[in-house]
């Protein structure tokens, strides 16, 4: 198995919040931001300084960003927590990306691979790219998903409860 990547996503550097280099968090991922955490935006690890706002609209000021030029010239850039500094999961979740490339079978029928983690408005889905047929998206809930080893790489569903039993 590879290893999980040191760095889990938490946002992207939004619009300025003032003059002095804050600016709101877009995609905020909850509980990955705080003060005093070194976070990497782009290429540049940086400690957090100011961590105002709410948890989906979070506001940040960085170390040695000072002004609203600055901001603007990270504006987009993705911001990244260390993974060492994340919250505990509790054990039916999953970071987005451990769950990415995956193996998906329906017990030992290859089914695809997980391409990405889609925010649904009624749950979760895993997009299951598959060789032979269309995409398939597969909700995360207990009918459809079986088991899911991070460890193995290796998530099984049920097909048949998607509609696709042969």
């Amino acid at each position: 198995m590879a290893s999980a990547p040191e760095w889990l996503p938490a946002g992207r550097v939004g619009r300025a919040h003032g003059l002095d280099g804050s600016f709101y968090v877009t995609r905020p991922r909850p509980g990955l931001l705080r003060l005093g955490l070194t976070i990497r935006a782009g290429e540049r690890e940086v400690e957090v300084v100011r961590c105002d706002g709410t948890g989906d609209r979070p506001i940040l000021r960085l170390q040695g960003i000072g002004d609203r030029e600055a901001v603007d010239a990270l504006r987009g850039t993705d911001l990244w927590a260390p993974r060492t500094q994340s919250p505990a999961l509790a054990a039916d979740e999953y970071w987005a990306q451990d769950l990415e490339g995956c193996e998906v079978l329906d017990g030992d029928r290859p089914v695809g691979l997980v391409r990405r983690l889609l925010g649904l408005p009624s749950c979760e889905a895993l997009e299951v790219e598959r060789p032979d047929a269309p995409d398939l998206l597969v909700p995360l809930v207990h009918d459809a998903v079986r088991s899911v080893d991070i460890a193995a790489r290796r998530i099984d569903i049920d097909l048949a409860f998607l509609g696709e039993a042969t």
